[in-house]
């Protein structure tokens, strides 16, 4: 097989699939970007209201109880309810990580199936 004889005429086809990998590549580049975007303003937005609220239930419970035998007990209890929820939140991050999908996932997927087809043009040379 002679591959100099092969480089003009496969020339045309190599660089559209290089402009076809830049496209992709361009294609995961956005929508990760997207996806941070919307990923960070949601969490700013929890965390600010969360913040708040759980700020005021607590002064509101403190407030509430301090003159009675149940101040200690009631922000124990607030104590385990925090940790209970840094549980949760942390077990529910976890699981969306794990099912995001990989940057460039699309142009691996594709290099791989390149690299077969190449394997195989190599193997059954064209005379």
């Amino acid at each position: 097989m002679d591959l100099l004889r092969l480089l003009p005429k496969a020339t045309p086809v190599l660089l559209r699939h290089l402009g076809a990998y830049v496209e992709l590549a361009a294609q995961d580049l956005v929508l990760a970007q997207r996806q941070l975007e919307t990923k960070l303003i949601a969490t700013t937005l929890l965390l600010v209201s969360v913040c708040f609220a759980v700020i005021l239930a607590c002064l509101g419970v403190i407030a509430s109880t301090w003159d009675t035998p149940y101040r200690v007990i009631s922000i124990v209890w607030m104590a385990g309810g925090f940790a209970l929820l840094a549980l949760i939140a942390g077990l529910y991050r976890s699981r969306t990580l794990r099912a995001e999908s990989p940057l460039f996932a699309d142009v691996k997927r594709e290099w791989h199936q390149d690299r077969l087809a190449l394997d195989q043009i190599r193997s059954n040379p064209v005379d």
